[in-house]
């Protein structure tokens, strides 16, 4: 269970960090880079590694903690100071003093952002636009393999994104498979690929792309049945903010790269409703450069441009790709209870490494995601029995 837990407690701070490893290494040869890259993939694909190489395995995962026990403190958000904690009480960050998006008003500020999923404090897109997303819904059919209407066809729902996005989705898929009102033609396949950053989604040659086309293959089903997806993107070890959300501005750059290869991958697909990360406030002082706040907090304007850009091309006539909505908005700030629905984030909910959600955390999220897909007006035209 704890060479378990290891493995994802690095699932995002691994690829990006093994550079450190070689350089700390004392006694033995240094680590391979490429070599424990290789073992952590063949491992969290579910292959069993050998007793050797689960040794070096444990023992490149122990370096890398000993390396960043080592890095300096990421300098402060000049636009939003950060509380004033030790790296040893960095995990017992319970809240941030942020708003939740779904609680800004129009005339709050977040850094010369307002408040609302949708901007202008509003929590639905313009009308025009919600005729387009219904118009693009009312088309989603059983497809199939070669992305033709047939009653014996399927709806193919994905998921995109990070270990975080894949963990989740995976309770999400357990709960939402034994739901009785889930469409029976509805097959949830989960695309999510674990150390997978944003940056790797955004480039068309990517083995990222290569392993989420495989799990269909596995199921059973074609890219040509894919007709929506849950997609969840962030970067691990965002750099210190030295301009007010530039660590979000770069991960929107990524998921607008990301939408383009979407859209060439996967030709069917009608609708894509995007999620931001969790609450990061937990994150342990070893892998703080993995997603602390602000920076999970932030990940929310990224989806907000994108969306934003979107409805922007739809409304002057320029249709590409699927239709962009929100998703269930998945952010609390810590213990302190939303508004809306009471949601708060405990230490409980995170797994040891504070980044990934425990799995009480992961069963919040997945019942979010089915109450989300059983209630949206356009999500359960296709997802819920007829």
């Amino acid at each position: 269970m704890k060479s378990v837990l290891r493995l994802i407690a690095l699932t995002c701070g691994l690829i990006a960090l093994l550079v450190t490893v070689a350089a700390v290494c004392n006694g033995e040869d240094a680590i391979d880079r490429n070599r424990a890259k290789a073992l952590y993939d063949k491992s969290k694909a579910g292959i069993k590694l050998t007793d050797e190489e689960q040794k070096y395995l444990d023992r490149a995962i122990q370096e890398l903690r000993k390396a960043n026990d080592r890095a300096p403190d990421p300098a402060p958000d000049p636009a939003r100071p950060a509380p004033e904690v030790s790296n040893e009480k960095r995990e017992e960050l319970k809240s941030t003093g942020f708003k939740p998006l779904t609680e800004m008003t129009a005339d709050d500020r977040y850094k010369g952002e307002d408040g609302g999923l949708y901007g202008g404090g509003k929590h639905e897109p313009p009308m025009a636009y919600q005729l387009a997303v219904r118009e693009a819904a009312q088309k989603i059919t059983p497809l199939d393999s070669q992305g033709r209407p047939s009653k014996d066809g399927k709806i193919v729902f994905i998921s995109l994104g990070m270990s975080n996005t894949y963990g989740e989705f995976r309770m999400f898929k357990e709960i939402a498979d034994l739901d009785p009102q889930k469409s029976p033609e509805v097959l949830i396949v989960n695309c999510a690929i674990g150390g997978a950053g944003v940056s790797s989604w955004a480039k068309p040659q990517s083995g990222t792309w290569q392993q989420a086309v495989g799990r269909l293959k596995e199921a059973g089903v074609t890219v040509e049945q894919v007709q929506a997806a849950w997609i969840k993107h962030a970067e691990p070890g965002p750099s210190p903010d030295t301009f007010p959300l530039q660590y979000a501005k770069k991960v929107r750059e990524d998921i607008a790269s990301s939408l383009a290869i979407t859209k060439s991958t996967f030709p069917n697909m009608k609708v894509a409703y995007l999620s931001s990360r969790i609450y990061g406030g937990y994150n342990i002082a070893g892998i703080r450069r993995v997603n602390p706040e602000p920076f999970a907090y932030e990940t929310a304007f990224s989806v907000r441009w994108i969306i934003q850009d979107r409805i922007k091309s739809e409304t002057n006539g320029k249709r590409g790709g699927p239709v962009l909505l929100w998703g269930p908005y998945l952010w609390a700030d810590g213990i302190t209870p939303r508004k809306s629905d009471k949601l708060v984030w405990e230490r409980k909910d995170l797994s040891d490494d504070g980044v990934h959600p425990s799995p009480i955390g992961g069963q919040k999220v997945a019942h979010l995601l089915l109450e989300f897909f059983k209630n949206d007006v356009s999500a359960k035209a296709w997802f819920l029995k007829k």
